[in-house]
């Protein structure tokens, strides 16, 4: 693997029709984490954990087909795209994922990019992910 991926976990690691949280940032940061989803028919996709209507924590929500949906106000997101589902407006960020050998990957560069101008202006010159945890 290119150094750029990150290992996060396997896929057998993420519930069928479930999501896995992946913390980023530092602590004092408080920026959300990466949510990581398996279908049912055991596709892999990353949205930045943070619903585009009010910030609801994704990787709470429900996995219906290949879409989730918010566990506060019920908003529909594809997981594709990471863009809600019309008549609902708005798009969290998406992240590139890789699966090999069973093992889930994020890429790093992404990781480590602002999802925001305000997570942005928070991180400043520390950078925003240089602490991203696995779990294995």
């Amino acid at each position: 693997m290119p150094e750029q991926w990150k290992l996060i976990c396997k896929v057998k690691d993420i519930p069928p029709g479930g999501a896995r949280h992946v913390p980023r940032g530092l602590a004092w940061q408080e920026l959300p984490g990466v949510a990581v989803f398996r279908t049912l028919e055991d596709r892999i996709f990353a949205l930045l954990d943070s619903c585009p209507h009010q910030g609801g924590p994704l990787s709470q929500g429900a996995v219906l087909g290949e879409h989730v949906q918010c566990p506060r106000h019920q908003w529909n997101i594809a997981l594709e795209t990471g863009c809600a589902v019309a008549p609902e407006q708005g798009c969290t960020r998406r992240y590139t994922v890789k699966v090999e050998d069973g093992k889930v990957y994020l890429d790093l560069l992404e990781l480590n990019a602002p999802a925001s101008r305000a997570e942005a202006a928070l991180a400043g010159t520390y950078g925003v992910a240089p602490l991203v945890r696995a779990y294995l």
